[in-house]
């Protein structure tokens, strides 16, 4: 029986998401432009960034950057994009436990439905004990109220955008490690409009070791995560009533190497995925030195449309994307570990 039930819900899902595989799905994406967001930096690395739209055409990423990942040095660091390119970096926020310095990990920038402008953040001595922080901004980021830690019972965005859902929740995409580090699991946290309020849905038992799960929505309101995994693949589920119950994990077909991934969704419906398509080495960063972009109209069918970054080695990793008003797509990702890669890509049509 709960066999026939499992299958049965993913076939609603499909039957509710799928499309013909169109041209949308194999259009061509053009380079509009590709830069690095700085040249010189007051820190030795960076990694993890973020990014997001913001009023007029401008743009802000953020990041985390300090002496080495984990290094009590390491805060999150921000930049605009205007006109004249990319501002100085900036630091945003700093990590303080008790009166005393962590590293600041993985930022998240999100607007919510009145403009007001999150970054997520958390502060910790590794990803396992990390506490997850915020700020928000009503000018654009350019001012930023005191942090907000949340309750440990939550962590808010690991490291993929929430997802703003029709009446106003926003769905943040979460995961855990354990402090053995041979747990990983995912789960879903929701929060009202204003933020107040939050619930916690989990995902069925699943073989799977998952974390930092990316959201994406379809016409019909099914929402697809697509998860890293231990496995050497992209995971996926699926959702029909707005992120409260999830099919059960999935291998999806896709590669990667252990390796976080972002995804967004152009004005057509068409899905884009940046990712990196290669298997894991013996060393953490081996499988990384390849970074591309796959389409879908469906989320089942999906097919590599741009190549970033291809070499025989070095990382290249960890991408966010997004696409703006004008149907622009922008990424942001790591160039070994020593600068934030920008791209700005628009469609054929």
């Amino acid at each position: 029986m709960l066999v026939y039930l499992r299958t049965k819900f993913i076939a609603i899902v499909l039957l509710l998401c799928i499309g013909t595989i169109s041209i949308q799905a194999q259009q061509a994406l053009h380079l509009v432009t590709t830069e690095n967001i700085f040249t010189n930096a007051p820190f030795q690395s960076c990694h993890a960034a973020t990014i997001c739209s913001l009023n007029k055409g401008e743009l802000m990423a953020a990041w985390f950057g300090g002496n080495f990942e984990g290094d009590t040095s390491v805060a999150i660091w921000t930049s605009f994009r205007n006109a004249d390119g990319w501002t100085a970096p900036h630091k945003t926020a700093r990590g303080m436990l008790n009166g005393k310095p962590y590293a600041c990990w993985n930022p998240v920038l999100f607007t919510d439905a009145k403009g007001k402008l999150y970054l997520h953040y958390k502060v910790g001595a590794n990803p396992r004990q990390w506490k997850a922080f915020y700020k928000t901004s009503t000018d654009g980021g350019r001012s930023w109220s005191d942090a907000v830690q949340l309750p440990d019972s939550l962590l808010g965005p690991i490291r993929s955008k929430p997802l703003l859902l029709s009446n106003g929740d926003i769905l943040y995409p979460s995961s855990r490690e354990s402090i053995d580090e041979k747990s990983w699991t995912a789960h879903f946290e929701k929060s009202d409009a204003a933020g107040i309020h939050w619930r916690t849905y989990s995902l069925p038992s699943t073989e799977y070791g998952i974390i930092q799960p990316t959201l994406l929505l379809y016409k019909n309101k099914a929402i697809q995560a697509l998860f890293r995994s231990r496995q050497n693949m992209i995971v996926q589920s699926w959702s029909t009533d707005e992120g409260q119950h999830w099919s059960a994990p999935e291998a999806t077909g896709l590669p990667n190497p252990n390796a976080g991934i972002d995804a967004a969704t152009l004005s057509d419906g068409t899905q884009l995925l940046v990712y990196n398509p290669l298997k894991a080495g013996a060393n953490w960063w081996e499988g990384r030195s390849v970074l591309k972009i796959a389409a879908s109209t469906d989320g089942v069918n999906w097919k590599d449309v741009y190549t970033l970054e291809e070499h025989a080695d070095g990382e290249y990793s960890y991408p966010a994307i997004i696409v703006d008003a004008k149907n622009s797509i922008h990424i942001v990702y790591t160039a070994k570990r020593s600068v934030i890669r920008y791209v700005q890509l628009k469609t054929a049509n």
